[in-house]
């Protein structure tokens, strides 16, 4: 029951629970203090669009991305301060593949998918994501980290690999030549990145309580020879008592230690921003 215990610790310290209404989006921004504040003196600062407990359009958050990459280039070459963001949100039902996948990892007729899907820049092949799964999207200037992509991509790993050990006691890895963090067989997050003169965008995928059916219907990204898992399914076949830890909490507890480990991990200040333009959260017509 460790595991279990766990999640319930941590959700009686949570010091945020509110309704899921869209009246929270207008809450007053609030700064997330980064863990270890002792050995970061002067952190740089991250913007964060926390939109966690909301199912935003995939084509809307990608055109989001672009528009912010875009503002952060400018402000580069006017030698304007340009500060990192983050955005947490979760996707409708959607399949994404990166720029040079093969739809022979498709178990359908791209023409008549069960749901809709987008060939985008990331690297990689097909994945799903869907709602109670959680999405990073850092917009930042690797020119102020690591200009190394391999870098990032394995500090993003690092990042879940943080969250899954101290929030739920679930020992992840890695694994040679695969990019995303593992629990034995099952890959329980999966990274997909682009760079654009070294300010990145596209992310990370963790799935907490994610309805896992949708990867059937393709070969996520094209390993054949591993499954999909999810913090949910991982914390019931641990613990034995699937259900006790609701859907909802551990979707809280999953994002407060994401945050709190993408602070840490890559020494950051993260502030609380509003979405100034509504749209981004309304559903595409």
């Amino acid at each position: 029951m460790e595991s279990l215990h766990r999640v319930e610790t941590l959700l009686s310290g949570l010091h945020h629970h509110h309704p899921r209404t869209n009246s929270n989006r207008n809450r007053v921004p609030r700064s997330v203090k980064i863990l270890n504040t002792a050995n970061h003196v002067n952190p740089r600062k991250c913007q964060c669009f926390d939109l966690y407990d909301q199912l935003v359009p995939y084509k809307k958050a990608w055109t989001w991305q672009k528009t912010l990459v875009d503002e952060k280039k400018t402000l580069i070459d006017r030698n304007q301060d340009c500060p990192d963001t983050v955005i947490l949100l979760q996707h409708s039902p959607v399949y994404t593949m990166g720029t040079g996948s093969s739809e022979e990892y498709l178990n359908f007729d791209v023409k008549d998918a069960p749901f809709d899907v987008y060939r985008t820049e990331r690297g990689g092949e097909v994945t799903y994501h869907g709602p109670g799964q959680l999405v990073m999207y850092p917009i930042i200037n690797l020119r102020n980290h690591e200009m190394d992509l391999h870098w990032y991509l394995r500090t993003l790993e690092e990042v879940v690999i943080r969250v899954l050990s101290s929030a739920f006691s679930i020992r992840a890895s890695r694994l040679d030549g695969l990019t995303g963090v593992w629990v034995g067989n099952q890959k329980v997050a999966a990274i997909g990145i682009r760079a654009s003169t070294w300010i990145t965008y596209h992310g990370l995928a963790l799935n907490v309580t994610t309805d896992l059916a949708p990867f059937d219907s393709i070969v996520p990204c094209g390993i054949r020879d591993r499954r999909v898992g999810s913090v949910k399914g991982l914390l019931a076949v641990a613990d034995g008592e699937q259900g006790k830890v609701g859907d909802l909490r551990l979707i809280d507890v999953a994002h407060e230690s994401l945050l709190k480990e993408f602070s840490e991990v890559f020494q950051l200040h993260i502030e609380k921003q509003t979405v100034s333009d509504p749209n981004v959260l309304k559903a595409e017509g």
